[in-house]
């Protein structure tokens, strides 16, 4: 079969299918995801964060006692390797401009090496799966830890005996947390799990794809994450609450930023043309807490969809997940510098569903790029 020159295909490989899977998809037109078989958002209401790892790393919702058994074996992965936990405080420091997610990256490929994480390529599918159960149990593990040291702080050890959202919670503060705030971020963890092939999650199954170690994979992805445009937005949208400032501000502000152009932090999204199913329940969740934050981030959300439906007709733009993502975290009490990390802590399982499943493929993900520079070969110049 004769090989196929390059193929035209859109900025940002936009609509682009470049491969199957069976973890989930985003429906756009619609406003509906799914883990598997399942409406994402129902899976937030109604099961735990725990029972959703299971579904997207072993492959089904559990009963409840294999969810029970399932909790109790991921709890107990919480702990970081005597190596990682000793590096700790010299990551913090050195991150320590740059934040927990920076932290991140080192801590990540750490634990990798302390626990002995082989290439892909060469392990078994059930070696995979232990080391994407390990790697996804110290993830808030470590974040939390490299937050507090940057604070002053000792970090806090892991509980066994909570769950997950509640556990980080109770890491990143030392205080058990409202069990209304634990259940509000565990909703949150739960509804960003996974979201198509976003370009985290397509970075990390780029480099599943060359049969590294799961933790190179999963360092790839917190990478992807980091940026502004990506998982970066939701202290942004808070930011922009607090420039805003007060009620009579809202659209001059809104109307000065778009007509120069700017982008509304937690407003749009490049897939859904419609609401975005999980700023709908996120916003349901602030509206059960209340008070002045949640009527202001709702206020602006009306008058800067009207103002985009004015200035922007024909173009669907609502908020978006960061939007009361924000506002919800905020009311939960955590720091705003910890929003992205959070994000991080929730994905990470989606990534390693995803790296899971590239492994499985024994094909390299080798793309092309057109060249436009100037016309070779031209003669090199003598020095």
């Amino acid at each position: 079969m004769a090989a196929q020159g390059p193929v035209e295909v859109p900025r940002g490989l936009a609509g682009v299918v470049v491969t199957e899977t069976a973890l989930g998809d985003v429906r756009g037109r619609e406003g509906f995801y799914h883990y598997r078989e399942y409406s994402a958002v129902e899976l937030a209401a109604t099961r735990t964060f725990e029972d959703v790892w299971h579904l997207m790393l072993v492959g089904g919702l559990p009963s409840a006692a294999d969810g029970a058994a399932f909790a109790r074996r991921v709890a107990g992965l919480r702990r970081l390797p005597a190596e990682v936990a000793a590096a700790l405080p010299a990551v913090a420091r050195a991150g320590a401009s740059s934040g927990p997610m920076a932290g991140l990256r080192s801590a990540l490929s750490l634990t990798g090496a302390a626990a002995g994480f082989g290439p892909l390529y060469d392990l078994t599918a059930d070696q995979r799966r232990d080391d994407a159960l390990l790697a996804c149990a110290v993830v808030p593990t470590l974040l939390a830890g490299l937050y507090r040291l940057g604070q002053g702080y000792a970090p806090v050890e892991p509980r066994d005996d909570l769950g997950h959202a509640a556990n980080y919670l109770y890491m990143l503060t030392g205080q058990e947390p409202a069990p209304e705030h634990a259940r509000a971020v565990e909703r949150y963890l739960i509804s960003t799990v996974d979201h198509g092939f976003n370009a985290s999650t397509f970075t990390a199954r780029v480099i599943a794809s060359t049969g590294a170690d799961l933790a190179a994979c999963l360092v790839g992805g917190v990478a992807a994450l980091s940026g502004p445009l990506h998982g970066g937005a939701p202290s942004r949208a808070l930011d922009t609450l607090d420039e805003i400032g007060t009620p009579d501000r809202i659209e001059p502000w809104v109307r000065e930023r778009v007509l120069a152009g700017d982008r509304i932090m937690g407003f749009g999204h490049p897939v859904y043309r419609t609401e975005d199913p999980r700023s709908r329940m996120l916003k349901e969740i602030a509206l059960g807490f209340g008070g002045p934050l949640v009527e202001f981030a709702v206020e602006v959300e009306r008058q800067v969809e009207a103002i985009l439906a004015e200035l922007k007709p024909g173009r669907e733009l609502h908020t978006n997940v960061e939007f009361f993502a924000g506002v919800v975290m905020e009311q939960c009490g955590l720091p705003r510098e910890m929003f992205t990390p959070t994000f991080a802590d929730a994905r990470v399982v989606g990534w390693a569903a995803n790296i899971l499943e590239q492994a499985a493929d024994s094909k390299i993900i080798r793309p092309a790029a057109r060249y436009v520079g100037p016309p070779p070969p031209v003669p090199v110049p003598a020095a």
